[in-house]
């Protein structure tokens, strides 16, 4: 776990306990997400997530913007509970009130797509590739069988790929 993330998260809740003049209780802080999302935020289980990939990416913006976004979910729902608004105006008085900062609700992080692998089946028709998932592929590898919609035929396995 980067010291800096889990420095940026105590530093946040420290604000949010210097201003509401109340403590809050801590969560854990996982790096355990990929894809789209910079962050999230699990209520009930008190739990950050953050996406090791954009941080290393975005470091600096990471720390100020999307580490506070999601530790102000967090004291939203210790101090008003269940009935807010994800983005709500409690989340944006946080947002804006304690770490005096735009209430942003998504990130504009470039998000570099996993290269994926298709696997080009054809029938008689003219014209007629199919590119087949890799999942797709297997269960033609297992015995299943797909059609041309045209003709009916069975559609065969090329021995070409496209990585995408």
């Amino acid at each position: 776990m980067p010291e800096q993330l889990n420095t940026r998260v105590e530093d946040c809740f420290l604000q949010a306990e210097s201003f509401f003049k109340r403590s809050f209780k801590r969560p854990q802080v996982s790096l355990k997400l990929r894809g789209q999302k910079a962050g999230v935020a699990h209520l009930h289980e008190n739990l950050l997530r953050f996406n090791p990939q954009l941080y290393r990416e975005n470091s600096q913006h990471f720390l100020k913007q999307t580490v506070a976004h999601e530790v102000a979910h967090l004291i939203a729902h210790q101090l008003f509970g269940e009935r807010i608004q994800p983005h709500g105006e409690e989340w944006q008085l946080i947002m804006r009130g304690v770490y005096e900062l735009p209430p942003d609700r998504c990130h504009t992080y470039e998000v570099k797509r996993r290269q994926v692998t298709r696997y080009i089946y054809r029938c008689p028709c003219a014209d007629s590739d199919f590119p087949f998932s890799s999942q797709r592929h297997g269960m033609v590898a297992q015995g299943r069988r797909y059609l041309c919609r045209r003709c009916r035929q069975t559609l065969v396995f090329t021995g070409e790929t496209r990585v995408e």
